[in-house]
């Protein structure tokens, strides 16, 4: 569940479960943000749509990462406004690569919900979803 910090006054996102979110969301940043730093800088022109959704898969899997940690009510609330946005990227993508794979001539995080990646694209927001808003009704 989560706690308040004493000395923030913040309320911890990251206690038992948060935890290994934070840790997962750690993996997948790294793992985005250099794979498509790679792929930007050798062959955008190969897969420019793909490569830059995969920038901005990374860009979002920061943003929730560093708001579980800072921890408090205006954080958790924008990780779950960036965990919808991200589900919502992920199913929107994930479809789009199977309707028409031609439309994607290299994957991206997203790519077929995240195949690449263990399926972690799309387990990993519903999860924190639900982990954010359990922690809200935790501390109310």
């Amino acid at each position: 569940m989560a706690a308040t910090d004493k000395q923030s006054g913040r309320t911890r996102l990251i206690g038992g479960p948060g935890i290994l979110l934070v840790w997962l969301y750690g993996v997948m940043v790294v793992g985005a943000v250099s794979r498509s730093a790679v792929q930007i800088a050798t062959e955008f022109d190969k897969a420019p749509l793909a490569y830059s959704l995969s920038a901005v898969a990374g860009l979002v899997y920061g943003f929730i990462t560093y708001s579980l940690v800072r921890g408090g009510e205006t954080a958790r609330k924008a990780a779950l406004v960036c965990c919808a946005a991200e589900l919502a990227g992920v199913l929107t993508v994930g479809t789009w690569t199977l309707a028409d794979p031609s439309a994607f001539p290299d994957a991206t995080v997203w790519s077929d919900y995240g195949m690449g990646y263990l399926f972690i694209p799309v387990l990993l927001p519903v999860t924190a979803l639900f982990w954010l808003r359990r922690s809200r009704t935790a501390t109310q």
